[in-house]
């Protein structure tokens, strides 16, 4: 068992506190259409239609759907169908899914995570578009001016300080010298953290060692790449990864890797813990910068945000499982114990 270094955890500790925000971003067919019935504005009965746009299925992004819908019904827009669709991964089916929306005049559309919102954005100029679980959206080409959107996209950035993320690394693997991330190469999202948490590590003497996946399938494999080769596992907001996170925590229980994560669910479903945001909260955002839109607020009025109330959650069991303890005094400091 490893156990943390009183300069470790002064370390973390001090990281924790000066946290305060984010700066500028997580099959062959889609799952079909569903529709629930969120408000118009508040004492009209108009009726709404929304469209969803999802890369892929995993809890955090499911969250942040919820919560997109939630928001909208807490702003008094009950009267609203929601047309859901999944592209399950498959860039092919999410242009389908982007044209398909384009051309059926909906009131506005919702972009979960950065390749679906890419390809509506591409599709459609003029439909408002609202994106949510965007890492960079200046580099994927979404926005040119965060504070002053032009055209018809605005959004919430779940960008992650990768600071914090490997200070917590430090303090449970306080002899880390190698950390194993996985990703998918073809997500912007993903290439643009990674190069920030390789950048960062190496400040610190820490290698980062990559594993990619093009697709849930392939993520098992390339957990396993890493085994022998590093101290700890990490894995961020990429969608591919975080779709497939019970069978890289298997690789990491098995081969007692220590495996952090980038968002409050995965630490739930297994990871043993991360520095990060609700996704849900990050969807409730989206949705009440969609309330704004349908009230009338022009889209240049409203800045792209980034995500709020970074909480550290913690899973004791989880790292049992994979050979570390977490100290008394981080524990205690957990907002989200798992």
């Amino acid at each position: 068992m490893r156990h943390l270094s009183k300069a470790g955890l002064a370390a973390l500790l001090i990281a924790l506190a000066v946290a305060v925000a984010v700066v500028a971003g997580c099959g062959s067919s889609s799952s079909g259409s569903s529709s629930g019935t969120a408000s118009a504005s508040a004492g009209t009965s108009k009726a709404y239609k929304i469209g969803v746009t999802q890369i892929v299925t995993h809890p955090a992004l499911d969250a942040a759907v919820a919560g997109f819908k939630e928001a909208l019904a807490e702003k008094g827009f009950t009267n609203v169908t929601y047309d859901d669709q999944n592209a399950q991964g498959d860039m092919s089916t999410a242009t389908s899914i982007a044209q398909k929306f384009a051309g059926e005049g909906l009131d506005l559309i919702l972009g979960v995570a950065t390749p679906t919102t890419q390809a509506v954005v591409k599709a459609d100029q003029t439909t408002p578009i609202v994106f949510t679980a965007v890492t960079d959206p200046v580099g994927a080409g979404i926005v040119t001016n965060p504070e002053a959107p032009a055209g018809n996209v605005t959004g919430v950035s779940d960008m992650l300080p990768v600071q914090p993320h490997l200070d917590l690394i430090k303090a449970i693997v306080p002899d880390v010298k190698t950390i194993g991330v996985i990703y998918n190469a073809g997500e912007s999202n993903s290439v643009f953290l990674i190069k920030a948490e390789k950048d960062a590590a190496a400040k610190m003497g820490i290698k980062v060692v990559d594993a990619t996946a093009s697709n849930s399938s392939e993520v098992q494999a390339a957990a396993q790449s890493l085994v022998g080769r590093v101290d700890a596992m990490s894995v961020l907001t990429d969608n591919t990864a975080v779709s497939a996170l019970e069978s890289i925590i298997k690789v990491a229980e098995q081969n007692k890797i220590p495996l952090i994560a980038g968002d409050t669910d995965s630490v739930k479903r297994g990871a043993v813990a991360a520095y990060a945001f609700d996704y849900k909260d990050l969807g409730k955002q989206a949705g009440y910068q969609a309330a704004e839109i349908l009230n009338g607020t022009p889209i240049k009025d409203i800045p792209v945000e980034y995500a709020k109330n970074l909480q550290l959650s913690i899973n004791e069991k989880a790292a049992a499982a994979m050979g570390v303890t977490i100290p008394s005094d981080l524990a205690a400091k957990a907002q989200n114990k798992f």
